[in-house]
């Protein structure tokens, strides 16, 4: 993996706490497994980030090497990978992902 990418990635996990690689933006997901991940973090209340992997290439590939994850979305809380769509739901159902969630975001 290219050590700019990576520096890349890294500058915006620390940046932001709940950081969603999807397909598509915050307000226009373009593909229905990253409309779930969007209105699930929306139903638990999380400031959350999108970054759209569908208008960087480098990034679309890139970001499969980096998580050791092939699909999208990929989902980060508090600079560490989560998993994708399906374990975000079953998180979400379990109470887990909201629980996470304020961890990370809640100031030590």
């Amino acid at each position: 993996m290219d050590a700019a990418f990576k520096a890349r990635i890294d500058e915006l996990l620390q940046k932001n706490k709940v950081l969603l690689f999807v397909k598509g933006t915050k307000s226009f997901p373009q593909c229905g497994f990253s409309n779930a991940v969007i209105n699930i973090f929306k139903e638990i209340g999380a400031p959350f980030e999108t970054v759209n992997v569908l208008a960087d290439g480098e990034v679309r590939d890139g970001m499969k090497e980096y998580s050791s994850w092939p699909t999208f979305p990929q989902i980060y809380v508090g600079g560490e990978f989560v998993g994708g769509c399906d374990i975000v739901r079953e998180m979400h159902a379990k109470g887990e992902l909201a629980t996470l969630v304020k961890k990370a975001i809640e100031p030590n």
